[in-house]
């Protein structure tokens, strides 16, 4: 730009100075010399524009244009203002958590937890909306969560098998059940027998409950106290189910094989939960059992004993399964059914006749299915009532009684219903059942064996 000034001075001082010594020519009317007047018409030569790397780039029409382009700057993105907001404080909650003890009541417990007595009745109104509260028994854990004023948030009853009762306090109460989705998980394990079945399954860290699924399986083909003399294996096949390290409810047994040296015992259990079990000896169909209840403890045997009720001794004409209020019951062998309704001490029951001679005895049930009556066939198997604890007894528990001729039997010993129990309808598939139980239990043991495997004996 400097340049362009210049040279537009210079051409308009050699003007002037033309002009100024034309005037003086006429003003003085003296002869100029030749010189001077070719260095008057002396006009400078256009310079070329200088290149400037500040300059905008302009098209060639308005590079000629006298007006200077407007270059207008760049346009700034406007600033959003986001006005600061403070984090929402919670208050500060108290967590009160136990185990309930025995003779405990929920109320102490709840009040223990700090809670008003009006607090504490609404507390149990919630939660008996769905749990009866009369099932409340020790083992079973209760957390409270109040707020520092102490009005309960959050009230969580733990009870079996990793069934949670949820009661949520705010502008309105609401309760809900949350039931764990368990994994089931297989094991497999041997044990050598020395005194007893029981103690073998115990020290092989296998369920001991077992022993009892395998005296009322076996029962009249193996005599536990005479045909068990010491060094016999038994193999088993066991399933559970799972919430992280807890067992949910009992373990199923799934294959068991018992070696008595000259004869082998096997039973393969179903797992689609009929409780019907096939049994072989030596690889041959020998019949079909079906547990009266599943997953139960044997809690008294056949003989004599002292009564829990009366405290005196005498005969105990069956045997006692303990288990949950509720619990299927199931019949042992096909028949029909020859009594239903209430008997003394026996409470609730179902009679079953299987044949002419024998019969079985379901007491102290708390329902039966809709529909069944005296008359009604039944199969090994099939649902025949729940365990309860009417007539005499001291809580749910299935008293289980084999009669023959109307006398009673022991149940667990005896041989007569296998004769009236059913036989596997196809004998190729009840074989072909028996071989993948056993290759499976093969499989499983060798993965036992293995350092890194997740089974275990």
């Amino acid at each position: 730009m400097k340049l362009r000034y210049l040279a537009v001075g210079l051409v308009t001082a050699g003007s002037v100075s033309a002009t100024a010594l034309a005037l003086s020519g006429t003003w003085t009317r003296d002869p100029v010399p030749p010189g001077l007047a070719e260095a008057a018409l002396w006009t400078p030569e256009a310079m070329p524009m200088p290149a400037s790397t500040e300059a905008p780039v302009l098209a060639p029409t308005l590079a000629r244009s006298d007006v200077a382009p407007m270059v207008s700057p760049p346009a700034l993105p406007s600033a959003v203002v986001v006005a600061p907001s403070l984090p929402r404080v919670e208050p500060s909650l108290r967590t009160w958590a136990r185990e309930i003890a025995a003779g405990e009541t929920l109320d102490a417990v709840l009040a223990e937890a700090g809670l008003d007595a009006p607090v504490r009745a609404e507390v149990a109104l919630a939660l008996a909306a769905e749990f009866d509260l009369r099932r409340l028994r020790p083992g079973h854990a209760l957390s409270v969560i109040t707020t520092p004023e102490g009005s309960p948030r959050r009230v969580v009853l733990e009870v079996d098998d990793g069934v949670r009762i949820e009661a949520v306090f705010g502008a309105q109460v609401a309760t809900r059940v949350v039931t764990p989705d368990p994994e089931t998980v297989h094991f497999a394990g041997e044990a050598r027998i020395e005194s007893s079945v029981f103690a073998a399954l115990d020290a092989g860290g296998i369920p001991a409950r077992f022993a009892v699924d395998l005296a009322q399986m076996l029962g009249g083909a193996v005599d536990f106290r005479r045909d068990l003399t010491g060094g016999e294996t038994l193999r088993l096949m066991w399933r559970e189910e799972r919430v992280s390290d807890d067992i949910v409810g009992q373990p199923d047994l799934t294959f068991a094989a018992l070696d008595l040296g000259d004869t082998l015992f096997e039973i393969v259990c179903p797992e689609d939960g009929s409780g019907r079990a096939t049994i072989y000896r030596d690889g041959i169909v020998m019949r079909v059992f079906a547990q009266p209840v599943e997953g139960a403890r044997l809690s008294s045997v056949f003989g004599r004993r002292t009564h829990p009720v009366y405290g005196d001794v005498r005969m105990h004409t069956g045997v006692d399964f303990a288990a949950a209020r509720g619990t299927p019951v199931y019949a042992t062998a096909p028949g029909r059914v020859s009594f239903v309704g209430s008997r003394g001490g026996y409470g609730r029951v179902v009679e079953i006749a299987h044949g002419s001679e024998t019969t079985t005895l379901y007491a102290h049930l708390s329902a039966v299915p809709d529909g069944l009556s005296q008359g009604d066939r039944v199969a090994a198997g099939d649902l025949i009532g729940r365990v309860g604890a009417t007539g005499t007894a001291t809580g749910p528990n299935l008293h289980y009684e084999v009669r023959v001729n109307g006398r009673p039997t022991d149940p667990l010993s005896d041989d007569r219903l296998s004769e009236g129990a059913d036989h596997a309808a196809d004998d190729a598939a009840a074989l072909d059942r028996l071989s993948d139980a056993r290759a499976r239990l093969e499989e499983r043991l060798a993965r036992a064996l293995t350092p890194d495997s997740t089974e275990r004996l």
